[in-house]
């Protein structure tokens, strides 16, 4: 059963300009780029309470660094201690990433016990469910949010058994936002094959999409850790308002990197976020500790949806398992877009601007003038900016195997093609 398409078309009303959410702390210091040891990127603005995005305070690479609506406590500060030289250093710039079957190793046999907890878990006496469920495994995934929290858990010296469990829930949340996502853009593709709305229905995909929400919050209760049920609670309010504000900012051409990282730090980070910091809640980490490893996964995550939209224009469908194009066709103004608007000929931004408003256009064509502005290298570039704040976060991590591979996937998340 094909998913209904509404009858009219997608067009929706402009949506308001959205202010702004992070105010002056997000104003740049280059003395912390400089102990940070990121000074050879000039577009990073650090601040240990937040990274604004906002050009007009001279920062063009964002980082979203506020945790939910919690400030960082009064003495955090951005850490010297020296950090090893991130794995984007020192592979150079055309180097490949390794596969992220082998970054993840040295936890890879919790990772066989998330993935069986949660076959266990979407177990349900309603037969569709069971369908729908079984439909969603089959479809594979990184896994690359709970393999974060394993990682960060043992990097701090964790021993016990609820890290397995709370990494099924990060993935609960996760692929319930896909379920919600791909029926709100009305997508027909993921991971190279037919979504669950195109298979089942709109009706069925928002309903298991519910069910796993709510199954979530029951394990996370089976934590019986009252800190780590705020942070989920806190960070899956957040993705639902990163949800809405991408809804205001469809077809709507005059979305910039403010807006577009608004949504970024809410719909996407804000879960990387949430599965660093619950790392460090189990291993018994202090504040400081915890607001880094919470650094370090609002950093990646931003970086992860970054090479998203650019692999959208500079990716190939059998990689990234979905059509190219697609965010232009859902009329989504990304980061490679609205750099290219902005050095794009008058000519050339009416032409960009009419395929964001209606989800149409040659984009051949359009692709062509994301490149030709060095709209894709800019993309990249703030990535690899993102990439080395993450690795930076976790300067001050024992060493060990399971912090080199959480800076390995600093590297993972800048050059990944899929």
């Amino acid at each position: 059963m094909r998913a209904q398409r509404r009858a009219g078309g997608r067009r929706r009303a402009p949506p308001r300009t959205v202010g702004c959410p992070h105010g002056p702390r997000g104003q740049a210091t280059a003395g912390k780029a400089e102990s940070l040891g990121l000074s050879q990127f000039p577009l990073l603005d650090v601040n240990p309470g937040g990274f604004c995005p906002c050009p007009a305070l001279g920062s063009a690479t964002p980082l979203p660094g506020a945790s939910y609506n919690r400030q960082p406590p009064k003495s955090l500060a951005v850490q010297t201690i020296p950090s090893p030289t991130p794995p984007a250093t020192r592979a150079g710039a055309g180097a490949v990433a390794a596969p992220l079957t082998d970054l993840l190793a040295p936890v890879a046999g919790e990772m066989l016990a998330v993935d069986a907890t949660i076959r266990q878990r979407l177990s349900s006496d309603v037969a569709l469910i069971g369908s729908i469920a079984d439909y969603i495994v089959g479809a594979g995934g990184k896994r690359l949010r709970p393999a974060i929290v394993l990682l960060m858990a043992r990097a701090l010296g964790y021993r016990g058994r609820n890290h397995v469990l709370l990494a099924a829930v990060i993935e609960f949340i996760h692929t319930a936002t896909l379920l919600h996502d791909d029926v709100v853009d009305e997508s027909d593709l993921r991971r190279g094959r037919p979504t669950s709305n195109a298979e089942f229905g709109n009706a069925a995909s928002v309903l298991v999409g519910d069910f796993l929400y709510s199954r979530a919050f029951q394990m996370m209760v089976e934590a019986g850790n009252m800190r780590v049920m705020q942070i989920l609670a806190d960070a899956t309010n957040r993705i639902a308002e990163g949800e809405v504000l991408q809804l205001l900012n469809i077809h709507d051409p005059t979305v910039d990197e403010t807006r577009y990282l608004g949504v970024v730090e809410r719909k996407t980070a804000t879960l990387f976020e949430a599965a660093a910091r619950i790392g460090a809640v189990l291993a018994g980490a202090d504040a400081p500790l915890e607001e880094a490893c919470a650094r370090y996964g609002a950093s990646i995550g931003t970086a992860f949806q970054i090479i998203d939209d650019v692999l959208d224009y500079d990716g190939s469908a059998q990689n990234i398992g979905k059509r190219v194009g697609d965010d232009l066709r859902e009329g989504k103004a990304t980061l490679p877009v609205i750099h290219a608007l902005r050095a794009a000929t008058p000519g050339q931004r009416s032409q960009v601007e009419a395929a964001i408003r209606d989800g149409r256009g040659d984009f051949t064509q359009i692709a062509q003038i994301v490149h030709e502005h060095g709209s894709i290298d800019y993309a990249r570039q703030c990535a690899r900016a993102q990439s080395e704040a993450a690795a930076a976060a976790v300067a001050s991590l024992p060493p060990s195997e399971f912090r080199e591979r959480l800076l390995e996937l600093t590297f993972f998340a800048m050059r990944r093609d899929r």
